[in-house]
């Protein structure tokens, strides 16, 4: 890894007043969460359809099924890695004001991060589609599928974002406040393909952020985004740029 560019990525974190996270499913895979897209991806596996709003409501019983095989049975076993450590240590020492995440599984928060804006959700808690109560998973009977409301016998949907469904309005304007905001943003585990979501660093960008990027691989941010590119695994290139706050 190149060290002049992580001395400067840290020099940027130290000096700004306000830095904000920009999360996808990378950071989780080191958790064993596999990416939906690319060559490991579920939608490899998993028909796309079964998340799709319109099937889950005139099939619950088999969109159901498919969300229990990937999120709760599989998922819900997923821990946080060094990489969502090393954000809620950040946030601890007021050097990240807040995460921004594409993610649904939760593991900002188990790590320590408070202030997590979920844009597409969170697969940890349920809804009602009629009356709109929220249930945390465990609270409720998960079988017989499809899952039934205790209140009203109406069907319950994870409270994430299904295709078809639009971002949370809150979700949205917070995201975008805090993009606005930031001095430095960290892009972290993400292709930036799916929209609206992939706009926020370009937002952030425009409004004078530095947009520091670890990941991988490039993305489409990289050549016209980005301002400094750290290429490899999201939790030990955390972990170096750690190490130089700290020194």
């Amino acid at each position: 890894m190149n060290s002049e560019l992580l001395a400067k990525a840290a020099i940027k974190l130290n000096r700004s007043k306000y830095t904000t996270a920009f999360t996808g499913a990378g950071i989780s895979v080191e958790s064993g969460i596999p990416p939906f897209r690319g060559e490991k991806g579920l939608w490899n596996k998993y028909d796309p359809k079964s998340l799709e709003i319109d099937y889950f409501y005139e099939h619950p019983k088999e969109s159901w099924e498919v969300i229990m095989e990937i999120f709760y049975d599989f998922f819900g076993k997923a821990k946080p890695n060094r990489a969502h450590e090393v954000l809620a240590i950040l946030e601890q020492k007021n050097l990240l004001k807040s995460v921004i995440t594409q993610n649904i599984d939760n593991l900002h928060q188990e790590a320590g991060n408070t202030d997590v804006i979920e844009f597409h959700g969170n697969s940890k808690q349920l809804v009602c589609t009629v009356c709109r109560k929220l249930y945390k998973v465990g609270e409720i009977k998960m079988e017989p599928l499809p899952v039934l409301c205790p209140a009203c016998d109406s069907l319950v949907k994870p409270d994430f974002i299904f295709f078809g469904e639009g971002i949370p309005p809150l979700a949205y304007e917070r995201s975008v406040e805090a993009a606005e905001k930031s001095e430095v943003m960290l892009v972290i585990g993400t292709t930036a393909e799916v929209m609206p979501a992939g706009q926020i660093p370009v937002l952030a960008k425009s409004t004078g952020a530095t947009i520091i990027e670890i990941n991988p691989e490039p993305s489409m941010l990289t050549r016209f985004t980005t301002d400094i590119f750290l290429k490899g695994k999201a939790s030990e290139v955390l972990d170096e740029l750690l190490n130089l706050l700290e020194a």
